[in-house]
């Protein structure tokens, strides 16, 4: 199975060259494009329970889809916003992917979902992560330009811009400065991050976006 990204860093598309017997996962309406002897069917990630919990309260889907080939096939797929796709090879530790960036997955990565505890309910990322575990690489989308940082300490980020992190660092939820600064500054709640290990940031936060525009929109 061979990957091939095109469009990036603006409009990131992957093309999968996929051959007899190979399969992998993407996300529920990733898929753009498909040719040769190629068939895919949605699948619960999680169990039931677990896909009903994140569809109600994290806001992502409740399936992946998995495309498999019974012949040299193509698929092309690419994230829900405009902006960079990125693969990664999942290493041991594994590693968290924020709501609504993961795009794909070869075969190999196992997929869970984990709640991220009361504070992610505030953090604009969602009250659930995708946790990517096992073998083999993982596709996620940003908004705007992807920054990867290799940490070793601490790193403070505005909480729309986080991607993805590795398991290895720690986390948490706080405000930008004392109340005032939380409530006027515009920045709101960051994440603290500390420990050794890579994060993955998108350079532009969606919901700022939207909050730029919403004044032209009224009549």
């Amino acid at each position: 199975m061979e990957f091939e990204i095109k469009g990036n860093p603006d409009f990131g598309e992957a093309v999968a060259q996929l051959e007899s017997g190979e399969s992998f996962h993407a996300a529920s309406g990733a898929m753009n494009w498909h040719r040769g002897p190629v068939s895919f069917r949605a699948r619960l990630m999680g169990g039931l329970g677990k896909s009903l919990v994140r569809k109600v309260f994290g806001g992502t889907s409740m399936f992946v889809n998995e495309y498999q080939a019974s012949g040299p096939s193509e698929v092309a797929f690419s994230h829900s916003v405009a902006g960079t796709l990125v693969q990664i090879p999942v290493t041991s530790e594994g590693m968290l992917i924020a709501g609504g960036a993961f795009t794909a997955c070869t075969q190999g990565v196992d997929l869970r979902t984990r709640f991220g505890g009361l504070k992610a309910f505030f953090s604009g990322k969602g009250a659930f992560f995708i946790e990517a575990s096992g073998s083999g690489e993982v596709f996620f989308g940003a908004y705007g330009a992807v920054v990867e940082k290799e940490l070793d300490g601490e790193l403070i980020v505005d909480n729309g811009h986080v991607l993805a992190w590795e398991n290895t660092l720690d986390w948490s939820l706080e405000g930008a400065g004392g109340l005032k600064s939380t409530l006027f500054s515009g920045e709101g709640l960051v994440m603290r991050f500390s420990g050794r290990g890579r994060i993955w940031l998108q350079t532009r936060h969606l919901a700022g976006t939207a909050g730029w525009i919403t004044p032209f929109l009224r009549a």
